[in-house]
């Protein structure tokens, strides 16, 4: 059995590239070469018509198989359909929602030209694993062409409630195809309830528990959270005390005795960092002891700067900043840096070693893995303490975080100022209960789990709602499940771990190697009616 995986965009690896590099593309490759597989996507190359040529790269048991866009379906597809209508309405901001006919048709085009390539590369016994809102229809197009495989899909943002897609022009019928999908998998256990109501109001669905069944075909839509690779993230946060990078050691000169509250995002609109600036300053205006004592980094690569609201998020960020350094700054201390370009992972690892308090506050939010490598890098002897939003899928995993509505700046302030006076015995409390979960929960049983489901075809168990801050059961800690040493920072089992949750199971076919999570909450009102969706010709 071969996997075969669809992202949007495909990288092909350096042949002397490490794995350890981490993250979502690193245990997709690890899961393909374990069995052998093929992954499909745009090369992220721009020609200036479509490519009908299809390139296969080949790389230890993995096939590589990209494609071009075409400048006009870059246009429509990517930057017009996918990003202006697609991404603001699945983070509730229907008041950035701008929907073109022709974005929609070019959308559906590039789906049913990847179709067309892939359908003929595709092997009887492949399990095929799409991912994606820029891949929504896939499926469908492939069952157009007699693929009978199985097929799952991964939405690795939030859905939202039926009344608010239901606005996007064709949310019905583009939503209906997501049942030529076997197994749809959401970030929590809300988005996953979201699209089945979804599929049941604007489509006229059948839901019995979590399977939909709609013109005669039957689809799984359950909660599949996303983990990181933790043991890898603590590693890279270790070492970067022994081999500060320029950038770390550079910052920990300046700060000197300093505390760091740091944030760290794409410069995006969904991820509250303006918001994010505004309650760092009402922390200050309130705490006025504060001031000259610690200080906010924010590191906020830019994204998508050619479509027009990435460009004034931009500038507004730098105004924000600008403004409260002004007011709040002394010559010899910056309150806020916002720094607009992107660092490698271990040094990302070392910053938020460094840093007292991560601060991750999206207005919305999938998952937010930010959250987890801020608990993963931290000194377990000296922690410092995760200030989340409610509104970020892994406040449902990270109940021991100090949860915050980021619409409230005057509740970040006040949890900035809370997580800046807990005592160590507090901040290890949570830290270690915070670190077991994300450990049970990494990339690879999240993988392992997904796989089962798909490969399979069978249920598997939920995850429990809550994760206890002691472990109980009668069975030594898994090696997932081991907090790291304070003295050493190597890994060490608990006396005591969590029963198992699959005794007994049998192998599944695919596997890599670990788990999920339920979650989310519904966006907050935040003014008399709803914001209309902007609707441009055709």
């Amino acid at each position: 059995m071969r996997l075969v995986v669809v992202s949007n965009r495909v990288t092909v690896p350096d042949r002397n590239e490490k794995a350890a590099a981490g993250g979502l593309a690193v245990a997709l490759r690890e899961a393909l070469e374990k069995h052998g597989g093929l992954w499909f996507g745009w090369s992220g190359a721009v020609s200036e018509g479509p490519s009908q040529e299809i390139r296969q790269i080949q790389r230890g048991k993995v096939t590589y198989a990209l494609t071009d866009l075409g400048e006009a379906e870059r246009q429509s597809y990517y930057l017009g359909f996918s990003n202006r209508a697609l991404w603001p309405i699945m983070h509730y901001r229907l008041g950035l929602t701008e929907f073109q006919r022709s974005d929609y048709m070019g959308y559906l085009g590039v789906n049913r030209r990847f179709a067309r390539a892939l359908a003929g590369l595709i092997q009887p016994d492949d399990v095929i694993w799409i991912h994606d809102y820029h891949l929504i229809p896939l499926a469908a197009e492939l069952r157009r062409r007699g693929i009978g495989n199985r097929i799952g899909y991964f939405h690795h943002i939030p859905w939202p409630s039926a009344d608010v897609l239901g606005a996007l022009p064709f949310s019905s019928t583009l939503i209906r195809t997501l049942t030529s999908y076997d197994l749809v998998g959401m970030q929590t256990q809300i988005d996953a309830r979201n699209l089945i109501d979804g599929l049941v109001s604007l489509c006229g669905g059948k839901a019995e528990g979590s399977t939909l069944r709609l013109g005669g075909r039957k689809t799984v839509i359950r909660a599949f959270p996303i983990g990181i690779d933790v043991e890898s993230f603590r590693r890279l946060a270790a070492a970067s005390v022994r081999q500060a990078a320029t950038p770390l050691r550079a910052t920990r000169e300046s700060l000197g005795e300093r505390k760091l509250v740091i944030g760290v995002d794409r410069l995006d609109y969904s991820k509250g960092i303006v918001q994010r600036l505004e309650a760092f300053g009402q922390f200050l205006r309130s705490h006025p002891d504060q001031r000259s004592r610690v200080g906010l980094l924010q590191i906020a690569p830019p994204s998508r700067s050619d479509v027009p609201e990435y460009a004034e998020l931009d500038r507004q960020s730098d105004e924000v900043a600008g403004r409260l350094n002004a007011q709040l700054g002394e010559f010899d201390w910056t309150p806020i840096r916002v720094v607009k370009k992107a660092y490698s992972r271990s040094a990302l690892a070392g910053f938020y070693r460094r840093a007292q308090v991560g601060l991750v506050t999206p207005m919305r939010d999938g998952m937010n893995l930010v959250a987890k490598e801020y608990v993963a890098a931290q000194d377990p002897a000296d922690p410092g303490v995760l200030v989340l939003s409610r509104f970020a899928g892994a406040a449902q995993q990270m109940g021991e975080a100090l949860i915050v509505n980021p619409y409230d700046t005057h509740e970040v302030a006040e949890a900035i100022r809370t997580a800046l006076a807990m005592p160590k015995s507090e901040r290890i409390r949570r830290f270690e209960a915070l670190y077991r979960t994300i450990s049970a929960t990494d990339i690879a049983w999240w993988t392992n789990r997904y796989l089962d489901a798909l490969s399979a075809g069978r249920e598997v168990p939920d995850e429990p709602r809550s994760w206890p801050i002691e472990i109980s059961g009668g069975r030594p800690a898994a090696s997932g499940n081991r907090l790291p040493d304070p003295k050493t920072g190597e890994s060490r089992s608990h006396a005591k771990a969590e029963p198992e949750t699959r005794a007994g199971a049998a192998k599944p076919p695919l596997r890599a190697t670990g788990a999920d999570r339920p979650g989310g909450k519904s966006a907050p009102r935040t003014g008399k009616g709803t914001p209309r969706l902007k609707v441009v010709g055709s």
